[in-house]
């Protein structure tokens, strides 16, 4: 008897200040602000932390307290991967869109260099490592807390897809998503819901 394929349930953090002024985040660890806490409070409930078995999270602060301001705290604290980290932004970091198309216009991070960051190669490698590790994990259901770059990165290697399609994926803070299979071919139950 064929087992079912796990399905992945992916979280973005709630607000920061610079989600919300759209400036770029990745290594500057920020709180949420109090509309995020509200945004991570209100997953309390519509997820329940005993429905995974693999539960995982960016190292960064707005991961974790979205985790725990959404019920996932004690037996069902989340499993810390570095892996799960925002897109290393370098020179970029802490800069809005607007800013770098000065220099460099229609810049994103799905089509354009990072300068001192993180390449979409390297992004790629250490995503595929997340993904082999839930697919081989055996569990029903997992839950990733993190990004909204990183994450929809991920989502890019769940599907197969080029990085570069990530454009076409936003997602908003404090929503939650669902990868899994249909027919055998990895696929997209929900993106971008909220609770």
């Amino acid at each position: 008897m064929n087992r079912m394929p796990t399905r992945l349930f992916l979280v973005r953090h709630g607000e920061t200040e610079w989600s919300r002024s759209g400036q770029h985040t990745s290594i500057t660890d920020l709180p949420l602000t109090d509309n995020g806490k509200r945004l991570a409070s209100a997953l309390k409930g519509h997820l329940s932390p005993q429905d995974f078995q693999l539960i995982l999270s960016s190292p960064r602060r707005r991961a974790q307290e979205t985790a725990e301001l959404a019920g996932f705290v004690a037996d069902y604290e989340p499993q810390i991967d570095n892996d799960l980290a925002e897109w290393f932004y370098g020179d970029y970091e802490g800069k809005t869109s607007r800013e770098i198309w000065k220099t460099v216009p229609g810049w994103t991070i799905w089509n354009g260099e990072v300068p001192g960051g993180e390449t979409a190669a390297e992004v790629a490698s250490r995503l595929d490592r997340v993904v082999a590790r839930v697919r081989e994990s055996g569990v029903d259901q997992a839950i990733c807390f993190g990004h909204g770059h990183a994450l929809r990165a991920l989502t890019m290697r769940w599907l197969g897809f080029d990085l570069t399609l990530g454009v076409h994926f936003p997602l908003d803070t404090g929503t939650v998503s669902v990868l899994g299979e249909d027919k055998e071919e990895p696929a997209l139950e929900r993106w971008n819901a909220r609770p």
